[in-house]
């Protein structure tokens, strides 16, 4: 995989950890258990024990129903990774060791930067990025950083863009998937050279502070912001066990 020295992502590490610290007043850890839920498809079996009247055709549709109940079954207890696999001009991305997911659009490649635990970037547009950070956080809902107003202003200047760049907080709202609750937010970056156009989402999960964040040069922002909502909206955390 290539190196990137400089990114238009995540830029100050260190910072992370201090803006975790913003937050610690009176905290307490508070173990749940979630409840995880086991899908299993059983393959039907149609002898002449259970259909003693029934030709071997009847026994065949018999076997043929089960297995697409079965299957549809399946299908609808995973329907968000076959959604993500199916995206056209998507690839999806699966980290099983941290918990998270995503889609990032084809053709974009993986460079190793440090300080963040993934990242693809357009082999042609270097302000074209995807990445995501992780740290450890005593919190539990990233409501208990505030609003999403707050943390997006927060992380917008002290972490998701250099102290030199003027920055511009555009919107920032709030939604659940599976009871979890995830904070997205738009802004803008503006650079001597260059102004970036970005799309950010965070929430709380396995005991990390998880952000993944995207975006174009401001000029491509048309015609790139269709994907970029792609990659943010796709953006799913699950349970890791140990």
């Amino acid at each position: 995989m290539a190196t990137l020295q400089n990114s238009p992502s995540l830029h100050r590490t260190p910072v992370l950890n201090s803006f975790t610290k913003l937050h610690k007043q009176n905290t307490y850890h508070c173990c749940r258990k979630s409840n995880s839920f086991l899908v299993r498809a059983e393959q039907a079996s149609a002898t002449s024990t259970f259909f003693p009247s029934q030709d071997r055709s009847g026994r065949r549709q018999v076997l043929a129903a089960g297995t697409i109940a079965s299957w549809a079954l399946l299908t609808n207890q995973h329907s968000v990774s076959f959604a993500a696999e199916n995206i056209k001009g998507f690839l999806p991305v699966t980290d099983k060791k941290d918990g998270y997911e995503f889609v990032y659009p084809f053709g974009w490649q993986e460079v190793t930067i440090e300080g963040q635990d993934k990242v693809f970037k357009d082999v042609i547009e270097p302000l074209e990025t995807a990445s995501v950070t992780l740290f450890p956080t005593v919190k539990q809902d990233i409501k208990e950083f505030g609003s999403p107003q707050q943390v997006a202003e927060t992380l917008i200047k002290k972490v998701l863009a250099p102290p030199t760049q003027k920055t511009k907080l555009i919107e920032a709202v709030e939604h659940d998937i599976d009871g979890k609750t995830y904070y997205t937010f738009e802004f803008i970056a503006k650079a001597p050279n260059f102004t970036r156009h970005a799309l950010s989402t965070v929430a709380i999960g396995n005991g990390n502070f998880y952000t993944l964040t995207t975006g174009a040069n401001e000029r491509r922002w048309d015609k790139m912001k269709d994907k970029l909502h792609t990659i943010v909206d796709s953006f799913k955390l699950f349970k890791v066990y140990d």
